[in-house]
């Protein structure tokens, strides 16, 4: 494959509450691609046609009026696509990780990178994913739900007849811990649904597995090493994920050989249960007893050349280049 007979589109920004990280994924996403030698062009769709110049997609802006989820369809039908074979979606979050961006292009028959539009909408929603997670025989923490109709007290009984505290409150279809909390006590549980449900219509409840923090890439349908990650304080909240020197990584984690495998085994039947495509990063809980419970399967992780999908592709001596490179390859030639 010629890269120079290929234009590659960035999506990056987007509306969602992640659309910061997203611009930080699209920064090293398109610096790698014009190093690779393919025509590029940077596109945030929540601007429309109105783009403004490259370099000011990457810094913060003061006026969000022209940002709009309507804006989506006018850059994709715009000029801005002439002659785009592959757009290489660096979004995060609502919008661009569950299957909205992919149905538009799909409908256009513009290829794009990561999985399709039916697995992205599933692996959004938590709920979705756990209950494919169990058909397949993936391990993961128990659950309830609550809606904004939601009775406090039947929801804390519930709470304590299942799994008792803490407990886990969050979105059912966010990422990066956007409006999640450890509720410890029955006090702790109103506000937290509450939060919740800013960002969901649904707050999914979960078993807290007390453990490590662990998480598999998949490249191509393969594990790549496990990689631990460790907290500085507290647990891997947005803080955490994305302050610099607030969390260790260590790959290959220090684990035994037997449950690194079988973390590696589960992450992949995590990537199958969904179809999942391409890549994507499957996160897991490893408690006391070195027993994996799978959390989600993040079918558009952070891309930038510290985040963890490249820190575990370079333990196996895949440089980040090298890595955007195959995501795009695969992209090209393979199906959803």
């Amino acid at each position: 494959m010629n890269k120079y007979d290929f234009k590659i589109a960035i999506f990056i920004g987007g509306t969602s509450p992640e659309r910061d990280v997203s611009k930080s994924s699209g920064k090293a996403i398109y610096e790698a691609v014009n190093s690779l030698g393919y025509e590029t062009v940077l596109i945030d769709p929540a601007y429309g046609t109105n783009q403004p110049e490259d370099d000011s997609l990457f810094f913060d802006e003061k006026d969000f009026a022209g940002i709009s989820n309507g804006n989506y369809l006018k850059a994709v039908n715009s000029d801005l696509m002439k002659n785009v074979d592959l757009v290489f979606i660096a979004l995060h979050g609502k919008w661009g990780e569950d299957g909205t961006i992919q149905s538009i292009l799909e409908l256009k028959g513009i290829r794009y990178t990561g999985s399709g539009v039916m697995s992205s909408a599933v692996a959004m929603d938590k709920l979705m994913s756990k209950i494919l997670f169990r058909k397949s025989n993936v391990n993961t923490a128990d659950w309830l739900l609550a809606k904004n109709n939601f009775v406090l007290d039947e929801v804390v009984e519930k709470i304590k007849s299942r799994f008792g505290f803490p407990c886990v409150i969050k979105p059912n279809d966010q990422g990066s811990t956007v409006g999640l909390t450890i509720a410890k006590s029955e006090s702790d549980v109103e506000a937290s649904i509450k939060l919740a449900l800013q960002f969901s219509n649904l707050a999914l409840i979960e078993e807290y597995i007390e453990g490590r923090e662990m998480t598999v890439a998949i490249l191509d349908g393969e594990a790549l090493p496990v990689l631990e990650i460790i907290p500085k304080d507290g647990f891997y909240d947005y803080k955490h994920k994305y302050t610099h020197g607030m969390s260790e990584y260590i790959v290959p984690a220090e684990i035994s050989g037997d449950v690194f495998k079988e973390m590696q085994k589960q992450a992949e039947k995590a990537f199958e249960s969904l179809r999942c495509s391409t890549y994507a990063r499957v996160d897991f809980r490893l408690n006391e007893k070195n027993i994996p419970y799978c959390l989600e399967v993040n079918t558009l992780p952070g891309m930038t050349s510290t985040s963890l999908v490249p820190k575990m592709a370079q333990a196996v001596g895949i440089s980040f280049e090298e890595l955007i490179d195959r995501i795009i390859r695969n992209s090209l030639d393979g199906k959803k």
